[in-house]
């Protein structure tokens, strides 16, 4: 009997609870609690002009501002564009620079000594960034001076410091570039050019003629580096078939003699050596 009247006050009391609530609305107020203002200045879709737009309290993600036709790129945007730039630095990395000829040599040097992962990978191409650094050191410095320092000190605006920025990068490139590979491409796109003037090469050109230009004087490399290696090759090959050791691996033999030879010779510094030297 007790638990049952006990029962019937708590349902009363809930029931009591939930008549005597009331809805809540929250607002900010202006003076100690006085004024009761809202914090919305206009809701969305109330917005009649262009002014009333900068003054919603709704964030846009991605805007252009012009101002008399001199139009600059938001906060937002820059972070998009340098985003893109940031990924596409690997590709520039290796195609606008002295990396694609130092890494394939290296390479062709690990295969010419046939030992196989070593160095390994990692250690390569570290080799062939610092040594891209070292080469391209001159042009980043033209670059930061003449482009980056203008710009932050808003002496140069975007599209200028990019322009200025690119000049010491295509004169990198026409320097490594063969006239030959110029006129390829120009003829392919045609394109008329004088044979002697930078100015009148299109960036479209000039990359893919100093990409190819890289390639063929990496392979030419190569193939240098390769000559001593195919001696020492051969000498071993025809001393094993002369003792009639038909069925051991003359390249197992011939490695330790190749190693040998590479570190007596000093071998990585004077591969490094004439391979910056081909820049200068």
């Amino acid at each position: 009997m007790k638990k049952n009247i006990f029962k019937i006050i708590c349902l009363l009391i809930t029931v009591g609870i939930l008549c005597i609530n009331k809805s809540l609305t929250a607002y900010a107020t202006g003076t100690a609690g006085t004024t009761e203002t809202s914090t919305i200045i206009n809701p969305t879709g109330t917005v009649e002009s262009h002014e009333e737009l900068k003054e919603l309290n709704v964030s846009n993600e991605l805007t252009i501002t012009y101002n008399d036709g001199n139009g600059e790129l938001n906060g937002s945007l820059r972070i998009l564009i340098t985003l893109t730039l940031i990924a596409l630095a690997p590709t520039l990395l290796i195609l606008l620079t002295s990396y694609t000829r130092i890494i394939i040599v290296l390479h062709f040097t690990r295969a010419a000594l046939n030992t196989q992962t070593s160095p390994p990978n990692q250690v390569l191409i570290g080799i062939a960034l610092f040594l891209t650094f070292f080469i391209m050191t001159p042009t980043i410095e033209r670059v930061n001076t003449e482009a980056i320092q203008p710009y932050d000190q808003g002496i140069l605006t975007q599209e200028e410091a990019f322009e200025a920025a690119l000049v010491p990068i295509r004169e990198f490139m026409y320097e490594e570039t063969l006239v030959k590979d110029v006129e390829l491409f120009m003829d392919i796109a045609e394109m008329e050019w004088d044979g002697k003037t930078l100015d009148d090469i299109p960036t479209s050109i000039l990359i893919p003629s100093f990409i190819v230009g890289e390639l063929r004087t990496a392979f030419f490399l190569g193939f240098v580096i390769y000559i001593p290696f195919i001696v020492i090759d051969m000498v071993v090959a025809s001393t094993l078939m002369s003792m009639g050791m038909m069925m051991l691996p003359p390249t197992t033999i011939s490695m330790p003699f190749k190693i040998l030879l590479f570190v007596l010779a000093d071998g990585w510094s004077l591969v490094i050596e004439n391979l910056i030297r081909t820049f200068y």
